[in-house]
């Protein structure tokens, strides 16, 4: 059962496409208070105008908020809906890329709340009082929805009923995919395919950075790198590589550059108070956003994706979408203050004054508050609904599509969301690092965000900045080949790590090659989750909720119906402990090309798992169609797909021409 409450006069997301009533009165779930003088919350700091509180009992565990820091179970921390332009995922981050409000509270009464605010919302779940959950907002202007059911997977599914189908990729967006911030040059292209075709290692992906592009001008190809940008997107094609080009949330303010000249000729850009356009420093110098949450704006900008469509490119990746901003010249005439009172300041120099410059610059939430929309006539201040800008630049692109490439599916994933744009692309986890504890916060962020209907999903393996090393990046490639987004990325100045420069691209090959061999079984659970609002990857508390082990394992989890993956996440471990709450079958894919399958009973176990091989565990009774490996999603043949698992199982297996739009 769901109940919609409506407070104030909230600001219309499209989050939740399915018409409710508005119910009288209050959620029974907690209490409600709307405070005509805020008052401040102890562990926020901030004065809200409304406050749900509701006591925890100590059995109950609180699941979901997305793309979040920290556990699958959310209890015992705060957290903020705001995204935010941070690549240091350090346990002490309360807001991420993403702002998905969505949790379920399960014990023997679970319920599912959904608190539909674009602005910035604040969790506080058992922080302050570790007996207390406290979800609170600056402004009373939202719809709460009150979901109640059977069980916390339950929850989830009517929830996911109300917002909508999960977005769905053309079936190459299954394969691998190799990125690096710094590819430029055509012949660094040609460079990844030669050196992956000749080790034999899969690639259909090649992800094309900032610097592909004319100074950084959206919707533009380097004229000197790529002259005939049409025919090197068919030599690629030929060789069975997507590529996929990535656009920035930024347009260029220069004269003679089309896009700005026409969305400015045409009032498609956020606005400052006092009608001139807002600008702020991106990669390109000063630039302009689009008002994507105006439609004339949205259908301008969406269309400007046309320009790459028509030459081959039939992949997109949107970033920079929180939106980033370096700073404003505001914020530049401010620090050059700063940096003048400091050089006047004799002796008795405040060094703290000047070291804080670069930190208060970037994303300032007081330049968020100079920037303003005109939603279809109504004028809004950009923090009041700053997490609907991602969501609705991918949704412009969404959009555009089906009148650009009509019937057929376009791989788009963005870095900035909100809930409702599961419906038009998928996500990334943003610019994370070559930690260890990345691996675990990967996989923790998995069942959260498919809670919220992102289905296609994955991080940066083998980590965005910093510099990964050889069995960090195995480890890591050995959980992501069951991601549906599975790339390698890494940052500018970092170590090179395409798998190819270490020293053993056998054991790359191998593990990479397993990925294909389960693409098969991937797709088809993947399919069958987003056509029937389910999750692909569940905490074990879902599955198992009786069992008290499994309802706090938070390292493994349930993939389909038919398995489970414990990755190994530690450096130097030759192995890892595993709870298996039923008997499994535990199968690892070898470096030779076998497959190992050994029948384990349910308990604790510590299981081998070397470098170069990749670890599942199957339910009893069970089995995956799996193939064998090809270099390409093209190149994988029906004739080699097999059952592996428990003897005598069957699998019911999707499949579809992997292009076609679905009704």
């Amino acid at each position: 059962m769901i109940r919609k409450y409506c407070y104030g006069k909230p600001f219309e997301t499209d989050a939740v496409i399915e018409m409710l009533p508005v119910s009288p009165g209050n959620p029974a779930s907690g209490d409600v208070t709307v405070f005509e003088t805020p008052e401040r919350l102890p562990a926020s700091g901030k004065a809200p105008a409304f406050c749900w509180r509701r006591r925890l009992l100590p059995e109950e565990m609180v699941f979901g908020l997305g793309e979040a820091n920290r556990g699958i179970n959310k209890r015992g921390y705060v957290y903020e809906s705001f995204c935010t332009d941070d690549p240091n995922h350090t346990e002490n981050k309360i807001s991420l890329y993403g702002a998905h409000n969505f949790i379920v509270i399960a014990g023997n009464k679970p319920v599912g709340l959904f608190f539909d605010y674009p602005g910035r919302l604040h969790f506080d779940i058992g922080f302050t009082d570790p007996e207390w959950i406290c979800v609170s907002c600056e402004e009373a202007d939202l719809y709460l929805y009150e979901i109640e059911g059977a069980s916390a997977e339950d929850i989830v599914r009517q929830f996911r009923r109300i917002i909508g189908r999960s977005y769905i990729p053309p079936k190459f967006a299954f394969g691998f995919g190799q990125s690096r911030w710094g590819y430029g040059r055509a012949e660094e292209f040609r460079e990844v395919v030669r050196k992956h075709r000749e080790q034999q290692i899969p690639l259909d992906m090649l992800y094309m950075d900032i610097d592909y592009m004319d100074h950084y001008k959206d919707f533009t190809v380097n004229p000197e790198e790529f002259p005939d940008f049409k025919a090197f997107v068919e030599e690629m094609r030929e060789q069975d590589i997507h590529l996929v080009p990535i656009i920035d949330a930024g347009v260029k303010v220069e004269a003679g550059y089309d896009v700005y000249e026409e969305g400015a000729a045409n009032g498609y850009f956020c606005r400052k108070e006092d009608g001139s356009y807002f600008e702020a420093v991106v990669w390109p110098g000063f630039t302009c956003f689009a008002d994507v949450l105006n439609r004339k704006a949205r259908a301008w900008f969406g269309s400007k994706y046309a320009a790459l469509v028509n030459q081959g490119i039939d992949a997109f990746w949107n970033d920079m979408n929180e939106p980033a901003l370096f700073y404003t010249r505001r914020g530049e005439a401010e620090a050059e203050k700063t940096v003048r009172r400091y050089l006047e300041s004799g002796p008795d120099k405040n060094v703290m004054e000047l070291y804080g410059i670069g930190g208060n610059l970037q994303n300032s939430v007081r330049d968020y508050r100079e920037m303003y929309h005109d939603a279809d006539g109504v004028s809004v201040r950009h923090d009041r609904v700053h997490n609907l800008y991602g969501y609705n630049m991918t949704r412009a692109a969404s959009e555009a599509f089906e009148k650009i490439a009509p019937g057929k599916r376009i791989l788009m994933f963005s870095r900035a969301s909100y809930i409702g744009m599961h419906r038009y692309g998928g996500i990334w986890t943003g610019d994370n690092k070559s930690w260890w504890s990345h691996i675990l916060l990967n996989l923790k962020m998995l069942p959260s965000l498919n809670m919220c209907g992102f289905l296609y999903c994955g991080a940066d393996l083998g980590g965005f900045g910093d510099d990964t090393t050889e069995d960090l990046l195995l480890r890591w490639l050995a959980l992501g080949v069951f991601t549906p987004l599975m790339r390698n990325h890494s940052a500018l100045g970092t170590r090179f790590q395409e798998f190819y420069r270490f020293g053993r691209p056998e054991a790359f090959r191998h593990v990479i090659g397993v990925r294909y061999r389960l693409v098969p079984y991937l797709y088809s659970a993947y399919m069958k989750a987003a056509l029937n609002d389910a999750m692909l990857f569940r905490p074990l508390a879902f599955v198992y909720p009786e069992d008290e082990i499994a309802c706090h394992t938070e390292d493994q989890l349930m993939l389909g119906d038919e398995a489970m993956i414990a990755p190994v996440y530690e450096q130097n471990a030759i192995g890892r402990s595993v709870y298996l709450p039923e008997e499994m079958m535990f199968v690892k894919f070898l470096p030779d090309g076998t497959i190992s399958g050994e029948i384990l009973p349910a308990g604790l176990h510590f299981v081998r798992v070397a470098l170069d091989e990749v670890p599942l565990f199957i339910r009893k009774g069970r089995g995956i169609p799996v193939g064998d490996p090809a270099q390409s999603i093209p190149a994988l043949r029906e004739e080699t797909i097999r059952m592996v698992g428990y003897p005598g199982a069957v699998y019911d297996r999707y499949d579809d021409d992997g292009c076609s739009t679905l009704s």
